[in-house]
């Protein structure tokens, strides 16, 4: 296949950084990189255009480096709160993304974040304190503590003490009902079976 070379007037991912000089094949870029203003050719005007495209991208990548350093700190002191729905047992019904995490950064502290830059291994399936990796620029990370809480802790706290409740109870050894809750009238028979 020929190739050709061209000037990158943007990032395109897995290609190039912008102002960056690649070959490709000729039909990708006369069909779509240069129609779409995403490269230009390579010429003697165009190699002294490249000097601009390289300084405006330093400039951007620097801005963006900074931006994501003060970002990571302000993150870092924050704990973001999940509200999740759960059973009467507490667990969970679905899990927690980080699209969800997202939203709740934008709706809690009006941060805009990418869901791509929230790096869960899994979604998170439990409620309670977690800490989750923001990697937000290639040299930049933070961590951000996310407390996931059931919406209905209230029944979950009271059942919690029922059945705390129910095993505190004596039983009787030959049903297992607790003695309250045993038939009179069987007590009664029992009784007169013996005498």
């Amino acid at each position: 296949m020929a190739k050709t070379e061209v000037i990158l007037t943007h990032n395109i991912l897995g290609l190039g950084g912008e102002s960056d000089q690649v070959k490709v094949a000729a039909g990708y870029a006369r069909n779509y990189l240069l129609p779409q203003g995403l490269a230009i050719p390579v010429s003697g005007a165009n190699k002294r255009r490249l000097e601009v495209l390289r300084q405006r991208r330093a400039e951007r990548e620097s801005h963006e480096f900074n931006t994501m350093s003060e970002l990571a700190k302000s993150i870092t002191k924050l704990t973001c709160h999940v509200k999740v729905k759960t059973g009467d047992d507490g667990k969970m019904f679905g899990s927690v993304t980080n699209g969800t995490i997202a939203d709740e950064l934008k709706h809690q502290f009006d941060i805009s974040l990418d869901k791509k830059k929230i790096h869960l291994e899994l979604p998170i399936r439990t409620t309670g304190e977690h800490e989750i990796e923001l990697r937000l620029h290639p040299d930049v990370k933070a961590t951000l503590k996310v407390k996931v809480e059931s919406l209905n802790p209230v029944a979950v706290e009271a059942e919690a003490a029922a059945h705390a409740e129910e095993k505190s109870a004596p039983k009787t050894e030959k049903r297992g009902r607790r003695e309250d809750e045993a038939k009179p009238d069987a007590k009664a028979k029992k009784a007169e079976k013996t005498k």
